[in-house]
């Protein structure tokens, strides 16, 4: 496996490096270090968005006659460990990263022309319609159901857990368009207005204190079938393609190191800091964590070797996806340590980033409990550490 870059990635790297440091303001960092969740609300990466858009810079993962860049694999690491490593920004994946994708593979060539240019310019603002109550780890039982009228569907149901769908003007939903013995062949995968007659949405609040997620309702909404992706009851293909996005389309472990590198910081600065950073127990535990980000970046460096050298790499986005989450777990428990008696102090207001007036603890110490408290869902979201557990042992242990 050969981790070296070349000249010429080097050079790019310095690009990179370049452009974040024109282009990325303290305030846009400022927003994103202080958004429990990892992805701030709309407003607070606009800027951020608009500087990758008119870069050329939005969608490293999308072929360049689509509006992507044409990197290679190196330079797509490269520039998102550099991201990483800054502080950039997290753009919200469900446009870029999942419904892109898709429609580059398996849409219209009006469709591409429609969808694709307003997820590139932020003009689209997505929001993924999977879970529902009741159809989590097993959405092959999904219920909302979608009835052909002439050319629309008339959709009824519900969506649940679904980020930013109070910002968001598109949905891209699996609904159930027949009744077969086996579930997976009754759905399909259509893309929905948000704006569309007979749509609501409900406010859910996490236990992390944060309105990310909402339950979104369908009552009698008409969806022209121009609108479906794909061939009818195929849509199980095309969401098992978009999972693979959603699992392992981005490299984790430069972000992780970089909220171990703040957690240090935190406390050096804290009065009992000292004490803590000489226990053996927490040492140790800093350690761990330390080594499994080191693990996690050479598995990320394999898969980079593996494609750049045209070897499929399998089902390591599980594996990837899985190890990420559970890591970034480890490091939200060691920040709650870090705290103390701080962890028993709870700010309400949100976002946390947008206070006028000071704020019940020190500003670097806002966002601990809270991501703690929402991380709890990293290993359920996109498929729970369960669902991985299955897949690795299915496709790759062969068990």
């Amino acid at each position: 496996m050969d981790l070296s870059f070349s000249t010429d990635e080097l050079k790019f790297r310095d690009e990179v490096r370049d452009f974040i440091a024109q282009n990325l303001s303290d305030e846009a960092k400022r927003n994103q270090r202080l958004s429990p969740t990892g992805i701030p609300e709309k407003a607070a990466f606009e800027s951020w968005h608009a500087a990758l858009y008119k870069k050329g810079w939005v969608a490293p993962y999308w072929p360049k006659e689509h509006g992507g860049t044409g990197w290679t694999e190196a330079q797509r690491y490269i520039f998102e460990t550099e991201c990483g490593r800054a502080g950039t920004p997290t753009l919200l994946p469900f446009g870029i990263h999942m419904v892109g994708p898709v429609v580059i593979k398996f849409g219209t060539e009006a469709q591409k022309n429609y969808y694709l240019p307003k997820i590139l310019s932020g003009e689209h603002y997505w929001c993924q319609g999977y879970s529902e109550p009741g159809s989590g780890s097993d959405l092959a039982s999904l219920k909302t159901r979608a009835v052909r009228d002439g050319d629309h569907y008339v959709v009824n149901g519900t969506k649940i857990w679904t980020t930013h769908a109070h910002f968001a003007d598109q949905m891209f939903a699996l609904v159930r368009t027949s009744d077969t013995p086996k579930k997976q062949e009754g759905i399909s995968f259509l893309l929905i207005d948000m704006k569309a007659k007979g749509i609501s949405t409900r406010p859910i609040i996490t236990i992390g204190g944060d309105h990310e997620v909402n339950q979104v309702f369908f009552d009698d909404v008409r969806v022209p079938v121009e609108n479906r992706v794909g061939e009818e009851n195929k849509g199980w293909t095309y969401a098992k393609y978009l999972l693979e996005f959603e699992r392992g389309a981005s490299f984790r472990a430069t972000r992780l190191r970089r909220q171990i590198r703040e957690l240090k910081e935190l406390l050096a600065r804290k009065d009992e800091g000292a004490s803590l950073a000489d226990d053996d127990h927490f040492a140790t535990r800093m350690s761990e964590i330390e080594i499994d980000v080191d693990a996690l970046e050479m598995m990320e460096l394999k898969l980079l070797s593996d494609v750049q050298h045209g070897r499929n790499p399998g089902p390591v986005s599980s594996v990837l996806k899985l190890r990420g989450t559970e890591i970034y777990q480890d490091i939200t428990r060691l920040g709650i340590d870090v705290l103390g008696n701080h962890a028993l102090v709870w700010e309400a207001r949100r976002p946390l980033y947008g206070f006028n007036d000071p704020a019940v603890l020190p500003e670097n110490e806002l966002p601990l409990l809270p991501a703690h408290l929402d991380g709890r869902a990293q290993t359920i979201f996109g498929g729970s550490s369960e669902i991985q557990h299955e897949i690795i042992a299915k496709q790759m242990l062969r068990l």
